[in-house]
């Protein structure tokens, strides 16, 4: 994920810093009005989190967005944020969304890709600098099959496994072995294919045919796993000969699931997000200690959470805004820590400072800070515990 934005001061602060590096003006509109378009609150699958704001998918494909706006993330059109689930424009019908630090990316079924927000380092992909408040086309004709936004970078996998990044490359994130930002889709160097593709605030990692993991980009406090924080420009094997089945990445740690479900984490560690009992940080896979095996795992800017067998969430490092959801605003929970509520989750979407999830029934649920709206229940009261989204 990326990095957190403290309040809802710092956030109109940050805003106006990114208004004025912004190159021209909003591109017009291209739907017949830009008022807001909304609904019942609809069922949603495919959840995703920027750093601030939330989206997910009805059963037709049709993208719903809330939290933050700035730059245009949530892609109705304009840069009000939201308290509840706001339609995106356009009509275009999503099959994987993807959040970024203030943008959102979407791959249609058919595998275009689309993005929208800010756009100063090129990451919407379009060859511009522009932002945009509604969908554009990512450049390049190509398809993808996975997409995945970091904090001003975008990596995508088209159906054979082939790699391409754009956007930001101060650290090497975009693995084309150089520093130089990229407006358009660029190709990944090293011929690798990839099963999956992940991205943080600085650094992307793949996943090999067999399940090895590759990591590039900055290297700050061990987040490429590969036992240094040298800054890597092209993809570097995670050390440790573990196989992988899943991967999740944040803005300076990365944990990723073997065989079994049991988790490893690895990077900063300065809020336990590591979950290994310590406040260490490793340049190393390091196993997850005192929880459960899981079946997935989601990365936040100083939190992890995961989910068990049983569909029991567990969250552990950071807590100050309740975004490990046990009712408690503990500064953090060294181990993994069961989320409030009972509830059965199928699936995870951590921000920078807010946590959701989805029932098997598609109901969301959201929990931690709500500044923004990000949480989506109507207000912007922090929740400590999973509350319903509406």
């Amino acid at each position: 994920m990326s990095r957190m934005i403290g309040s809802r001061a710092a956030g109109l602060s940050l805003l106006c810093l990114l208004a004025a590096c912004e190159n021209g003006a909003d591109p017009s509109v291209d739907e017949p009005s830009a008022a807001v378009m909304t609904a019942a609150t609809p069922t949603l699958h495919g959840l995703v989190a920027g750093e601030a704001h939330t989206c997910g998918l009805d059963a037709n494909g049709i993208a719903y967005c809330w939290g933050a706006n700035f730059g245009g993330a949530l892609g109705d059109g304009t840069t009000t944020n939201r308290l509840t689930p706001t339609r995106v424009l356009g009509n275009l019908k999503f099959a994987i969304l993807t959040g970024g630090r203030f943008f959102t990316c979407g791959v249609r079924q058919g595998g275009a890709a689309y993005c929208w927000g800010i756009n100063n380092n090129g990451q919407l992909g379009n060859g511009s600098t522009t932002r945009s408040l509604t969908p554009r086309l990512v450049t390049g004709g190509l398809t993808f099959a996975k997409l995945s936004a970091g904090f001003d970078h975008v990596c995508g996998l088209m159906g054979g496994g082939k790699a391409y990044c754009w956007g930001a490359n101060s650290s090497g994130q975009l693995g084309d072995s150089t520093r130089t930002t990229r407006r358009s889709p660029t190709p990944v160097r090293g011929g690798m294919n990839f099963t999956a593709i992940l991205t943080g605030a600085y650094h992307s990692c793949g996943l090999g045919n067999t399940g090895a993991a590759f990591c590039w980009g900055g290297n700050f406090s061990g987040t490429l796993g590969d036992g240094t924080t040298m800054d890597r420009k092209v993809p570097t094997p995670v050390i440790g000969g573990l196989s992988f089945t899943r991967l999740a990445t944040s803005s300076t740690h990365n944990c990723g699931l073997v065989a079994g479900g049991v988790a490893y984490c690895w990077g900063l560690n300065a809020a336990a997000q590591l979950g290994d009992g310590t406040q260490i940080n490793r340049t190393a896979p390091t196993a997850v200690v005192g929880g459960p095996t899981f079946t997935a795992i989601s990365a936040g800017h100083n939190h992890t959470c995961g989910i068990a067998s049983g569909g029991a969430a567990y969250c552990w490092g950071a807590n100050a805004y309740g975004q490990i959801g046990d009712g408690t605003l503990a500064s953090i929970q060294p181990v993994p820590t069961p989320v409030s509520g009972g509830l059965t989750l199928a699936r995870l979407a951590l921000g920078a400072v807010h946590s959701c999830g989805l029932d098997a029934g598609g109901a969301s649920f959201c929990w931690g800070n709500n500044d923004y709206g990000q949480i989506g229940d109507g207000t912007l009261i922090t929740r400590l515990v999973p509350t319903l989204v509406f």
